[in-house]
């Protein structure tokens, strides 16, 4: 609790923190309010896709696009952090390295956590809107999307964090860190087959909030083998725990 409370000494007033967060929640909503109105054949789409179970799966898809914004929060959170020179004097003021990787990781908690329960009032929202079935067993079904989020939201997190503390310049890490999640790894997966790339890190954090319909795509295209959003947790927090790992090797061997 020391630590987290070190830590949003520094956030609360932070405007650019919060601007970050307000575009995050801001741009997540006007896209599934967007999406909500948009009409096939006369049929609004939010009526089909934004009922109970299926809403949870919908809306964790659609916030997956946007864990890139937290991602860089984090990423802005840590460079500036070597800007100040605030890590060197929270060493000599009496904190490990070890304490420095743990504060953030709090940070990257809360922020998950916060962004979840942020998609729980959406959830809630949007499904009691448009659903004609509002019973507790249709509103909780599937709401385990919401836990695999988390583990989503903390996964690209804890990779920004690792590019943060690796590279120190705020814009040359979130360059890093974009380029890695949306272009190196992907190419990477061109050369591999599916049995092999689907345990790379993007593509096991990507795999806990699959598309709404994929298995219906795979019947009509080539099926891209996936692992279940449940096989993929595991695998999820143990690349977590790689990333603070080599977050504090970084810390460790380098002079702060």
């Amino acid at each position: 609790m020391n630590l987290l409370r070190i830590e949003l000494r520094k956030i609360l007033p932070y405007r650019t923190a919060w601007v970050i967060l307000g575009i995050f929640t801001g741009l997540l909503l006007l896209v599934l309010y967007a999406a909500s109105n948009f009409s096939i054949n006369g049929s609004a789409i939010g009526s089909d896709v934004y009922r109970f179970p299926n809403i949870w799966q919908t809306i964790t898809y659609v916030a997956s696009y946007f864990n890139l914004l937290l991602g860089i929060l984090i990423i802005v959170l840590i460079t500036d952090e070597y800007t100040f020179r605030t890590l060197r004097q929270q060493v000599i003021s009496g904190l490990s390295r070890a304490d420095l990787v743990l504060a953030k990781f709090y940070v990257v908690l809360g922020l998950a956590a916060i962004s979840t329960l942020y998609l729980l009032a959406l959830g809630l929202y949007f499904g009691l809107l448009y659903s004609s079935v509002k019973t507790g067993e249709a509103i909780l079904g599937q709401i385990d999307f919401l836990s695999y989020y988390f583990v989503q939201a903390t996964g690209y997190m804890a990779l920004a964090m690792l590019s943060g503390f690796l590279i120190r310049k705020s814009g040359l890490a979130i360059i890093a860190f974009i380029a890695y999640a949306k272009i190196v790894e992907p190419l990477i997966h061109y050369s591999l087959p599916d049995e092999v790339d689907k345990y790379f890190p993007m593509k096991v954090l990507g795999s806990l909030s699959p598309m709404p319909g994929q298995k219906l795509i795979d019947q009509l295209t080539s099926p891209t083998e996936l692992l279940s959003p449940i096989w993929a947790t595991l695998p999820a927090i143990g690349y977590i725990g790689l990333f603070l790992l080599l977050s504090y090797a970084i810390l460790k061997l380098r002079d702060l």
